[in-house]
């Protein structure tokens, strides 16, 4: 069992329970909320697809939320049961307890306090995002304080500071601190307003303070001297008018070596430049980004996803059909990569050649990512390990990691039918995303159908093929799902690898909703793979047996 209360948190959770006595004497002034999710698998030993046996019978991911608001206060705790953990997430995340925990004091003039554990983020994340993400595992939570004050007009400013969370290990992480301030500029300007401009200006501050480590050069007795403190900076800009919107971003990171990027001496940096266009029936997004040595966690010889201060966003689609999500990108955040990304969409009017009776949708992404054009530097004993690493060139671009080319059609073919079809090639650099593989190139073949025949039965089918001659080579998925409103769903699939293993990875579930409860029991392989979510990814291990997950909103 792996428990653990700072003294701050015990502050926090002594006014828990004082707050939660107040709401007993004043239930009108209080709202309580809260949530319980538990995701349970039973898993058999399938020997085809070289999932492991478990003691356990059964293995589960279990997460209780309570929350307690007023006008002044708010507190909250979280208790998470992962004694037993779905497969995927036995490294470091056994364990149970508490280990979310807060009190928020909001005052009327303007400005809030929180104390105990939360989640933040300055700008698109840069150098500052914590957030929970449990599909993948993900709690970056600070434990420690945060001052939010909006009493300025058009001003919002942050404040905060604390220990970051790693699984239950709170112990051996830096103490990580920031500052953020934004400003809206047309509450200060009547002609912006009349002309319905919008124009922000931010900039933000890290500093994380760490520790000495013993690292030593390989081969030799050189240690390395290692930065107590790094900093980063980051500075943005949002201008929008009317239909079009323009952004801009820039962040630096002082020295950090890590063992993501090798331990070398270099300094991070961050640019994006986004362009956006929307008008009724027709959009348009264009995005690059270029970044550097940009992996910033409080403990610098972790490796994984955790302890994580900032998050990279990844500039590829994120797919939610099953082939086409089969190799998801992870954002290269200290190797540094080029990314581009275009969406354009538009909408063909009802009663025109193209839109027929209802309309067409018309929809075109692109992807296209690449690594940093690098030369090398002098060696140490032939080790990079305390140089710079490399030298680039700011456009100087290198190999291509992903590429991403799909388009998508929603056309409405009669009042009851509704057809969505997808095309998409694909090009994926495994051996950069996880190792080794080289370069996969797949074409992507999706047709959704969804027949309504009255309010409450709903029949939608999927049809996927992906088409590669590398790894283990074609693909193809259906799916069957009923829909039987309120109550019922019930759904049955299958992922086919008809290219090198002939495995089927199937899958049926009934899903039951009443009220704020949803509950799920189905039966069926899971294939090994990667989940990711914002350009970050966890492996999961295949494996098979009877799943049940529960969900429940108060």
């Amino acid at each position: 069992m792996k428990r653990k209360f700072e003294k701050p948190i015990a502050l926090a959770c002594a006014g828990l329970l004082a707050f939660a006595a107040n709401a007993q004497e004043n239930p009108r002034k209080v709202v309580l909320h809260g949530s319980v999710q538990s995701d349970v698998l039973i898993p058999e030993e399938d020997k085809d697809i070289n999932t492991g046996s478990y003691d356990d019978w059964g293995l589960t991911n279990t997460y209780v939320d309570l929350n307690l608001m007023s006008k002044n206060v708010e507190a909250g705790a979280r208790l998470e049961f992962t004694e037993y953990p779905l497969p995927g997430f036995e490294n470091d995340f056994k364990g149970w307890g508490v280990p979310h925990i807060y009190i928020k004091g909001i005052s009327d003039f303007g400005f809030d306090v929180t104390v105990g554990d939360f989640y933040d983020q300055f700008g698109s994340g840069f150098i500052f995002r914590t957030y929970e993400e449990r599909s993948l595992g993900i709690d970056n939570a600070l434990r420690g304080a945060r001052l939010n004050v909006t009493a300025w007009k058009g001003v919002q400013f942050k404040l905060l500071g604390g220990l970051q969370r790693r699984y239950w290990d709170w112990k051996h992480g830096a103490w990580v601190g920031g500052a953020d301030l934004e400003v809206n500029l047309e509450r200060y300007s009547r002609g912006m307003q009349d002309k319905g401009i919008t124009w922000m200006v931010g900039a933000s501050g890290v500093l994380k303070q760490e520790g000495d480590e013993d690292i030593l050069v390989p081969g030799t007795n050189y240690r390395l001297n290692l930065p107590h403190s790094v900093s980063a900076f980051d500075v943005r800009s949002r201008f929008q008018k009317g239909d079009y919107s323009v952004m801009a971003e820039y962040a630096w990171k002082s020295q950090d070596p890590s063992f993501d990027n090798g331990y070398i001496y270099r300094h991070g940096s961050a640019l994006m430049l986004s362009a956006s266009y929307s008008k009724r029936g027709a959009s348009a997004l264009v995005q690059v980004k270029r970044s550097e040595d940009m992996a910033y966690r409080s403990q610098r010889s972790m490796n994984g996803i955790s302890a994580f201060v900032n998050n990279m966003p990844a500039f590829a689609y994120q797919h939610t059909y099953a082939l086409p999500a089969l190799y998801p990108y992870a954002t290269q955040a200290a190797d540094g990569e080029w990314a581009f990304q275009g969406e354009f969409g538009y909408t063909f009017k009802r009663r025109t050649p193209l839109g027929g009776k209802y309309g067409t949708k018309l929809k075109l992404n692109v992807s296209h990512i690449r690594g940093l054009g690098k030369d090398p530097v002098a060696t140490f004993h032939g080790e990079t390990m305390g140089t710079e690493g490399y030298q680039t060139k700011f456009f100087k671009m290198g190999g291509l990691y992903y590429q991403d080319i799909n388009v998508q059609l929603e056309k409405k073919l009669t009042k009851a039918f509704k057809l969505n079809l997808m095309y998409m090639n694909q090009r994926y650099n495994q051996t950069v995303i996880e190792g080794e593989g080289g370069t996969i190139k797949s074409n992507i073949g999706v047709a959704e159908g969804k027949y309504q025949f009255n309010k409450k039965l709903t029949l939608r089918a999927e049809v996927q093929y992906l088409a590669t001659k590398q790894d283990e080579g074609d693909w193809t998925y259906g799916l069957l799902e009923l829909s039987v409103l309120p109550y019922f769903m019930f759904t049955v699939s299958d992922m086919w690898n008809n290219g090198e293993t002939n495995l089927h990875y199937y899958m049926g579930s009934v899903t039951f909703n009443y009220k704020s409860h949803r509950l799920m029991a189905g039966y069926g392989r899971t294939r090994a793979g990667y989940n990711c979510s914002g350009g970050v990814c966890r492996f999961v291990p295949a494996s098979r047996g009877v799943q049940v997950s529960y969900n429940y909103n108060f």
